[in-house]
């Protein structure tokens, strides 16, 4: 009943007949300041006078939540607090963003906030957003290397390969014409193998971010993974971002802080003009992969777009659209775009960071990416 009471909030247990007191009521008005209502009269202690536009106030809010939940969930009502109490402009002060649990999110609201900050509160908001990319980058870069330095190795073919390096799929298709009936088997007279790659640059990446409102967190995402890829010797790295205008910035790929600084989220979206950009600077379409991350919302000329992916993919481009690089799902998204982007052999989903490497593997190895079922 304690539990349901803390469930439900409001006045008299909404009829759980469980008072809370001590700890539990502290957290109850703790809950109560963000999502009580705002309509009812107040009884007893003012448990629902949200929290107002009082930097005081905000911060002992602030400070109340970490004390009483735990991180994960400190992250998911500070968010719902900028968004539903419009406390964005509090976030250009200095002290509420030491007080507040950084996160992809917060990252995100800091860069849409970028233009309008003050230079007293840049070098706090950098120390967040850095905080935050590290954090990332941790997690995120091991396991990125691992996977594709695997992928870049296996798409180095070679025709005398050891025992260990034969790649048997591809030897029993070069040989299907070697079958003998008789002992139902077929004797490879060629053998296909995986070769090592070398430390030269074996394969291209360009990736064309949306920097449009809603793919906050797809940018974030997006330039961590873009500064582990340029940390690899054997992959040339290009990062394009773009709303009207597009904007390349591949030479602050060594730091993904820079690069998230240099967007600007939010504006209109012209994806046909950032594929021309993209397309003018590829020099090695077999080695080439173009991952478009982007809602697919166009504004500029939706014919030349689909004409553009057409052409990358005939010149053997491998062409990756992602809806979303975050752990939400796919946001709205333009389903007409999507489907004729299919139709076109490249099919649009959303994808998680953790499912990323995989993808950007399968990319490279020209194999068939892994779509995750909920497509």
């Amino acid at each position: 009943m304690r539990r349901w009471r803390l469930v439900l909030g409001g006045d008299q247990a909404d009829g759980t007949g469980c008072a809370l007191s001590g700890r539990d009521a502290a957290m109850d008005g703790t809950l109560a300041a963000l999502y009580g209502k705002r309509d009812r009269p107040q009884a007893g202690r003012d448990r629902s006078a949200g929290l107002g536009a009082s930097a005081p106030s905000v911060a002992r809010w602030l400070g109340d939540v970490r004390r009483y939940f735990p991180s994960s969930v400190v992250q998911v009502m500070q968010r719902d607090a900028i968004d539903r109490l419009g406390l964005s402009a509090l976030l250009l002060e200095p002290e509420m963003l030491e007080a507040v649990e950084a996160d992809v999110h917060l990252v995100g609201t800091l860069l849409s906030l970028n233009k309008a900050m003050p230079e007293t509160t840049k070098e706090t908001a950098r120390a967040v957003v850095r905080k935050v990319v590290e954090d990332l980058e941790k997690r995120l870069a091991a396991r990125t290397r691992t996977t594709l330095n695997g992928a870049l190795d296996r798409s180095a073919r070679i025709s005398r390969p050891r025992h260990h390096d034969i790649d048997w799929n591809r030897t029993i298709a070069a040989n299907l014409k070697h079958y003998l009936p008789e002992y139902r088997t077929v004797v490879p007279e060629r053998l296909v193998g995986y070769g090592r790659a070398a430390r030269s640059v074996k394969k291209e990446v360009v990736l064309c971010i949306d920097q449009s409102g809603s793919m906050a967190a797809s940018v974030v995402y997006a330039s961590v993974f873009g500064a582990v890829l340029a940390s690899m010797r054997s992959i040339s790295t290009r990062l394009v971002v773009f709303d009207t205008a597009v904007v390349d910035l591949t030479d602050q790929l060594d730091d993904p802080v820079d690069v998230l600084f240099g967007t600007q989220l939010g504006g209109g979206t012209d994806i046909n003009r950032a594929l021309a950009h993209c397309q003018s600077q590829i020099t090695r379409p077999a080695e080439t992969v173009v991952v478009l991350i982007s809602d697919l919302y166009e504004g500029g000329i939706r014919a030349e777009m689909l004409k553009r992916v057409a052409a990358m993919k005939a010149s053997g481009v491998q062409f990756v659209a992602l809806l979303a690089l975050s752990d939400e799902g796919a946001p709205a998204y333009d389903r007409e775009h999507a489907a004729a982007l299919a139709a076109l052999g490249a099919p649009a989903f959303a994808c998680t960071p953790d499912l990323f490497p995989e993808v950007m593997a399968a990319a490279l190895e020209k194999r068939p990416l892994p779509i995750p079922d909920t497509v």
